[in-house]
């Protein structure tokens, strides 16, 4: 009796850059960064805020590989109740989950300064 290994199938990788271009992350569909680019001008914000950025950039490269790689399941035949098992989010998944950054980060609270 021969048993084949079938390779496993290459993980889908995502690319996410903040808005002002400073770091640019690339992650697999369960967010583990593959590749992390930081321009040095982004050290002045100190190591939390970057954490917090490195982070948030490898959750929304994350739901993009795992949107894509719906997508290809699903091309492939996989039917959508195997793929919401899988847990791989939808386009709609995407975009609700922009649309809750976007409120997040809209307007400040105050437009007050301390003096």
């Amino acid at each position: 009796m021969t048993t084949e290994q079938t390779p496993l199938a290459a993980a889908t990788v995502a690319a996410a850059v903040n808005h002002t271009r400073t770091v640019a992350i690339r992650a697999t569909e369960t967010g583990l960064p593959v590749d992390i680019r930081i321009d040095r001008r982004e050290m002045r914000f100190g190591g939390e805020h970057l954490a917090r950025e490195i982070l948030r950039l490898c959750r929304e490269a994350g739901r993009e590989a795992g949107a894509r790689r719906r997508d290809e399941l699903a091309r492939a035949g996989l039917s959508g109740e195997v793929l919401d098992r899988l847990g791989l989010p939808t386009r709609d998944d995407i975009a609700a989950a922009e649309h809750a950054a976007a409120e997040d980060t809209d307007a400040p609270a105050s437009w007050m300064r301390p003096l």
